[in-house]
């Protein structure tokens, strides 16, 4: 079943026929809107209203652990009069021209709108996996602005975006982004990476669209992806016969941080048509466990997904020796997901994938089901000897 199929009619006619912004900055669009309609079906941490004369954005929940925070954000097109009642402090004027992100899975999506030439600033320009985007930081279009705790404020001032894209990890985010907004900066959360389902992370981009007033633009991306990624699903479920199990991750340390079973990754190996070892748990965020409980349920094993940075098997074993024993090691079930990595170790699993999952999910199923595609050949991921 396509997208518009699942939304209202009148949503789909608006979606079709009206630009709700206006890239000149020039005169207010004239042609009337409903008071006000929704335009987010499947993502569960931000909704966009869109009202006469400006859409309200709000993040719902932006960082693990939080419970009832809405951050909420009013968006004015450049060169139109506030609403009545609006609270300056939380308009954004849109389109965007000067960005500054402090992650990298943030600028697939902005390249996707063919807007990469308005960043101007990132956290880690070393990460960075997109070519051009790399070429901007050796021209100095796009600069450096360091980390939370080692923040060159003085470069963010110089840069005058107007607004820096962030994510939160914890509560004390909050603390984080009052130091920044004292630089009279506006800030903008993004929680993608909390969204627990594949196609709910790639719906981000319709944030973007309304933020470089390409809405209709960002649905056509999105609808595109949704049909893909629900034929890819589809195809694969009337396909198969068995479903593998699935472990993932590497341990840090004495721990094993552990996606739990409503997680992005965890749907990704189920519509791959693959059994996740611990797709009955639920959480908010990584459960850690010992080694030892993870290796005795790692012993069911077929395949291991997912393994930190590691490059061969003999660092796998390095970490911890018994890890050599399990079933997925003996036969060589062994995928990483770091073939596209640059030298710095920028990663596009992390970049383009957010927006492209049915990407990942081929990978996956070509993995678990090797017999399933004529094309064999990985894009994300590769096997690790």
């Amino acid at each position: 079943m396509s997208f518009f199929s699942k939304i209202p009619l009148l949503v789909c006619i608006l979606a079709i026929l009206i630009s709700s912004c206006n890239n000149s900055g020039g005169e207010k669009n004239e042609i009337k809107l409903p008071s006000e309609y929704q335009i987010v079906s499947k993502a569960e941490r931000f909704k966009i209203i869109k009202r006469n004369g400006y859409s309200t954005v709000t993040i719902i929940d932006p960082w693990q652990g939080a419970n009832d925070v809405n951050l909420v954000y009013n968006l004015v097109n450049r060169g139109s009069v506030l609403p009545d009642g609006l609270d300056s402090s939380t308009v954004i004027f849109v389109p965007l021209k000067k960005v500054i992100c402090m992650s990298t899975t943030h600028v697939a999506m902005i390249s996707a709108l063919s807007e990469e030439n308005t960043i101007a600033g990132m956290s880690g320009t070393g990460f960075i996996f997109s070519e051009s985007l790399l070429n901007n930081v050796k021209k100095g279009l796009i600069e450096d602005v360091g980390y939370e705790g080692n923040l060159n404020k003085e470069l963010i001032l110089k840069i005058s975006p107007d607004l820096i894209m962030m994510y939160g990890i914890g509560s004390e985010s909050a603390a984080y982004v009052g130091k920044i907004k004292e630089l009279g900066v506006k800030v903008l959360f993004n929680a993608d990476y909390l969204e627990t389902d594949p196609l709910s992370k790639a719906e981000w981009i319709k944030l973007f669209g309304a933020l470089y007033c390409k809405e209709k633009m960002a649905d056509s991306i999105f609808n595109s992806e949704v049909e893909t990624y629900n034929k890819l699903k589809s195809f694969i479920s009337q396909n198969i016969s068995v479903r593998p199990n699935v472990l993932l991750g590497l341990p840090f340390k004495d721990t094993w941080f552990v996606s739990p079973g409503n997680s992005f990754i965890s749907k990704l190996i189920e519509d791959a048509g693959g059994d996740y070892l611990w797709r009955n748990t639920v959480s908010s965020m990584s459960m850690p466990f010992g080694i030892e409980n993870v290796y005795l349920r790692a012993l069911t094993a077929d395949y291991w997904l997912n393994i930190g940075s590691v490059n061969s098997k003999n660092e796998i074993s390095l970490i911890d020796e018994r890890l050599a024993d399990l079933n997925c090691f003996k036969n060589g079930n062994l995928y990483n997901n770091n073939k596209r990595i640059t030298m710095n170790g920028g990663n596009d699993y992390w970049e383009s994938g957010s927006l492209y999952p049915h990407l990942i999910l081929k990978d996956i199923a070509t993995i678990l089901h090797p017999d399933l595609f004529n094309q064999k050949e990985l894009f994300f991921y590769r096997k690790i000897n």
